[in-house]
C-alpha cells in the first residue's frame, strides 16, 4: 500500500493499516527515541506513547510536508514531554557561570564510528543529551529549544557546549 493510502486507512482506524504503518516506521522512530532516552526501556516507552499519539492525531495530518517528518516531530515532542514531566532537564547551568575553557578539538570524531558516537551521546546527562540532539541532530535553534524545554537560551547554549566538550573528552579517552 502506498503512503497516502496507508495514511487514509489509518485515518479510518483500519487496524491492518496501523500495523503496517507501525512496522514501516518503528525502527526509524526507535532511533529517535533512543537518542533522547539514553536507555532502551525508556526509549520503548517513548515509542509506544509516540505511536499512540500518531494514531490519535493522524486526522490532523494534512499532507503538507513529509509524513515521516510529521511523525518525527510527534516522537521528539513525546520524549521531551516525558523528560520534562520527570524533571530530567533541570540540571542545566547558565552560560555565564561556566568556567572559560579552551576550544575543543573536534577532529577526533572522524576516528570513531557513527554507532560509537551514538553510544557516547546516549551516555550524556539527560539535559545535555536532549539539547545536543535537538540542536545538532534535529536542527532546532537555541530559541526553539529554550521554548520547548522551558529553559533560557543561554542554558540551551551552555548545555550544548558542555555536551560537545564531554563528548570530545570521551572520544579522546577512547583513542588512548
Amino acid at each position: 500500500m502506498n503512503e497516502a493510502k496507508l495514511i487514509e486507512a489509518c485515518k479510518n482506524n483500519d487496524a491492518r493499516a496501523q500495523r503496517e504503518l507501525y512496522e514501516s516506521f518503528a525502527r526509524k522512530m526507535m532511533s529517535v527515541c533512543l537518542r533522547y532516552a539514553g536507555n532502551r526501556e525508556m526509549a520503548e516507552d517513548f515509542l509506544q506513547e509516540g505511536f499512540i499519539k500518531v494514531f490519535t492525531s493522524i486526522q490532523s495530518y494534512n499532507y503538507e510536508g513529509s509524513f515521516e517528518g510529521w511523525m518525527r516531530r510527534i516522537f521528539v515532542n513525546t520524549a521531551l514531554e516525558a523528560l520534562r514531566k520527570n524533571d530530567l532537564l533541570r540540571n542545566g547551568v547558565e552560560l555565564d557561570t561556566l568556567e572559560p575553557q579552551q576550544e575543543a578539538d573536534y577532529s577526533a570524531v572522524e576516528h570513531i564510528s557513527a554507532d560509537e558516537l551514538m553510544e557516547l551521546i546516549a551516555q550524556l546527562p539527560p539535559g545535555f543529551r536532549t539539547v545536543f540532539n535537538m540542536f545538532a541532530v534535529e536542527g532546532y535553534s537555541h530559541r526553539e529549544i529554550a521554548q520547548a524545554l522551558h529553559i533560557t537560551e543561554s542554558t540551551s547554549r551552555s548545555q550544548y557546549t558542555r555536551a560537545k566538550r564531554l563528548l570530545q573528552k570521551w572520544i579522546k579517552e577512547l583513542e588512548q
